[in-house]
């Protein structure tokens, strides 16, 4: 299968799988909101994907969530199925995606930084004449 149609599939999968997560959890009290459909990464084959979630606060509680996910991996599986005419409905693995968390903790230390503008820039030391000499 060539990669570009893989790739039209991985992002047709995230969208499905975006919205069959609503369809699915809508009464079982977990914090849509907070659930990120990250990427999708179907083999091959078809066979099978892994999906990458992002679960935004919750630190203490993600373990439980992605629990609940999997065990309702094969409702979410004939929703993606029903929607998508595909030759195999993949076999969803859910895996937690932290590059998301990582990223912010990133900007949070990089936001605190206090680094003066003037010192952080090279090329103000050039353009500056009095840093310049001159001739005799």
């Amino acid at each position: 299968m060539p990669i570009d149609r893989l790739e039209r599939v991985n992002a047709l999968l995230r969208r499905e799988l975006a919205e069959a997560f609503f369809k699915v959890f809508q009464s079982d009290g977990l914090d849509m909101a907070a659930i990120t459909v990250v990427r999708v990464e179907t083999a091959r084959n078809l066979r099978n994907a892994t999906v990458y979630l992002s679960i935004r606060g919750h630190e203490h509680v993600r373990g439980t969530m992605l629990h609940k996910i999997e065990r309702r991996r094969v409702e979410l599986q004939q929703l993606v199925n029903k929607d998508l005419t595909l030759k195999y409905t993949p076999r969803l693995a859910f895996r937690l995606d932290l590059s998301v968390q990582k990223g912010d903790h990133v900007l949070d230390v990089l936001s605190h930084l206090n680094i003066p503008a003037e010192d952080s820039d090279p090329s103000s030391v050039a353009s500056d004449p009095s840093s310049v000499a001159s001739d005799p």
